[in-house]
């Protein structure tokens, strides 16, 4: 399974379909609480054909990676400040927090599925830049030790969220508060 940056289809059938088998393998695999499903019911469900399916995603991991990173990209990353430092930091870790827990049933699934190592890297490569963004506007760096002290919070939140919705995933509010702590010990100035 590789990950690779999927350039958004410029066909709007394509689209719909691409659409319509990642809503499918949202839908079964929070449904079932497992990735053990099957491209004969995605494609069942997204009411296209297995080869459909295979062309578009290769197999059903990747097409399971392809789904979490779509969801993310959709749901989470329009909620992030992106390029400019954030306005709130606590407001947008909480957004994360909520988009998570939103999704608790179909990310613990995947968290803890043959995608897992795949969905990991390719949700950090996702949030890599806003907390680059973060870190240079809070520490004032911008070099080298910007791009590792963001690569480490952000690998470090990523195990953190990880584990969180993996155990349950209680209270987004509370998952905040905790996550602000730690990060606050990294970025505040003593």
């Amino acid at each position: 399974m590789e990950l690779r940056e999927v350039e958004p289809p410029r066909d709007r059938r394509v689209r719909r379909t691409r659409a319509a088998v990642l809503a499918a393998v949202v839908g079964l695999v929070t449904e079932r609480g497992t990735t053990a499903i099957t491209v004969s019911e995605v494609a069942e469900s997204a009411d296209v054909s297995r080869r459909v399916v295979y062309q578009h995603f290769g197999d059903l991991d990747s097409l399971l990676l392809e789904a979490g990173l779509d969801l993310a990209r959709r749901e989470l990353l329009p909620r992030l400040s992106g390029p400019t430092p954030p306005v709130d930091a606590r407001a947008e870790t909480l957004a994360v927090a909520r988009h998570f827990a939103g999704h608790r049933v179909f990310y613990r699934a995947l968290f803890t599925g043959s995608c897992a190592f795949a969905l990991d890297r390719g949700l950090i490569s996702l949030l890599l830049p806003v907390n680059r963004q973060a870190v240079e506007h809070r520490r004032g760096l911008s070099d080298q030790t910007a791009e590792d002290l963001a690569a480490f919070i952000t690998g470090g939140a990523g195990s953190f969220v990880t584990s969180w919705v993996v155990a349950g995933a209680p209270d987004p509010e509370t998952f905040t508060d905790r996550l602000m702590g730690v990060l606050s010990l990294l970025l505040e100035p003593r």
